[in-house]
């Protein structure tokens, strides 16, 4: 058993001060808070000077990071990513495809699923896979951003059912369309019924249709205010229903460039616990400025601002999960609010109580934040996987 002292830790909803957390083999085994973490602090293996613990990360929306882009990448490019994301706190991540023809997609998800197995007997702290996103193609035309609208269409039930048959059940694990689409709520009914979590994006939907995607079985906007129907007064549109529909559980992109801070703040304000923080992150994360591609185009960035497309639409973000929590302080949320919308609200989204929280029974994925809220140290399963001053 190994056993982390901290000066707070971050668990049932509540930063407590003092901390400790007991880890036997992958698994937390005990939580102690207060006077019982004090005492433990003389026989714990690991002592945190600073800052707090806090759960792993789980990041929904990744197209890419560290110079891979997931549409395309092969098994060793996976690894590549899920070893070193935990240098932001990520220990669990939906890679994300964006819109490609049909015959891209299943090669992807076909990769997809190679790469997973292959990562789960090579690279056991890597952060892991949580099954595939896909960004469209069954996207609005009006509200496609940076996607290829040569490759937009419908989602007619011919090329939902290709998509589900080309990899092994639970390999897509969310799927963003546009509901008004012709065919729209009937691929929101097959898709749930799958198993899938639907997300409304990229859409020009009225506010009675988010409403009636989310009756058929949709539970997630994917990154709010971009790239849909704004809030009007007399149009609620995407967003005005997701901040008002319980549920819908809603994405959100805190770089400061696609979210201003006060719209940052009417979704936690309006959406408790409802706001998953993503970072909708390209291959050019982590990368120095340059030429990248996303979804097979390209992407350009320059020092300290956001990939673009040629057209200069932003295209992804350079985004790190820890910063998107700490941009999220520095706006005024609620420290535990920005830490749960990194980790337990998307955990909850796809249905893995497992994950996102610090209690026992819950896999041992811990990050140490320091008083900055960026990243020291990250465990996976009870292994360290970024920082080795923490290393016992």
């Amino acid at each position: 058993m190994q056993l982390i002292a901290a000066p707070a830790v971050v668990t049932g909803g509540r930063l407590h001060r003092p901390g400790a957390v007991a880890v036997q083999g992958d698994r937390v085994q005990e939580v102690l808070v207060g006077a019982a973490a004090a005492a433990a602090r003389q026989r714990a293996d690991v002592v945190l000077p600073a800052g707090m613990l806090v759960p792993g990360f789980v990041d929904v929306q990744v197209n890419g990071y560290f110079g891979v882009d997931f549409i395309a990448a092969e098994p060793e490019d996976w690894a590549t990513v899920a070893v070193r994301l935990p240098e932001t706190g990520v220990t669990g991540f939906v890679p994300t495809f964006i819109t490609a023809p049909v015959d891209a997609l299943c090669d992807g998800l076909r990769r997809a699923e190679k790469a997973t197995a292959a990562l789960a007997v090579s690279a056991a702290s890597a952060a892991r896979p949580l099954g595939v996103h896909i960004e469209g193609p069954f996207l609005a035309e009006r509200r496609r951003g940076a996607h290829n609208a040569d490759w937009l269409r419908d989602p007619d039930a011919a090329t939902v059912d290709t998509l589900l048959a080309a990899a092994a059940p639970g390999t897509i694990s969310i799927l963003t369309l546009a509901p008004e689409r012709s065919g729209g709520m009937a691929a929101v009914r097959r898709l749930a019924e799958a198993g899938i979590v639907v997300s409304i994006g990229h859409s020009d939907a009225s506010a009675e249709q988010v409403a009636a995607a989310a009756d058929a079985g949709a539970r997630m906007v994917t990154h709010l205010f971009n790239a849909q129907r704004p809030l009007h007064h007399r149009d609620p549109g995407v967003v005005g229903q997701a901040l008002i529909d319980p549920r819908l559980t809603c994405g959100l992109i805190l770089d400061l460039y696609h979210v201003a801070p006060g719209a940052a703040r009417l979704a936690f304000t309006a959406a408790p616990g409802r706001v998953a923080l993503v970072t909708d992150a390209v291959a050019a994360a982590g990368m120095p400025p340059g030429r990248y591609v996303l979804g097979g185009e390209p992407v350009f960035v320059e020092q300290g601002q956001p990939p673009l497309r040629e057209a200069g639409v932003m295209a992804g973000s350079g985004l790190r999960l820890d910063v998107a929590v700490a941009n999220a302080v520095g706006i005024g949320v609620d420290l535990v609010t920005a830490v749960e919308a990194a980790s337990r609200v998307p955990a909850d989204l796809l249905g893995r109580a497992d994950l996102g929280r610090i209690a026992p029974g819950a896999r041992a994925d811990l990050v140490w934040l320091g008083d900055d809220l960026s990243v020291r140290a990250t465990w996976v399963g009870g292994t360290v996987a970024y920082g080795a001053e923490v290393a016992v």
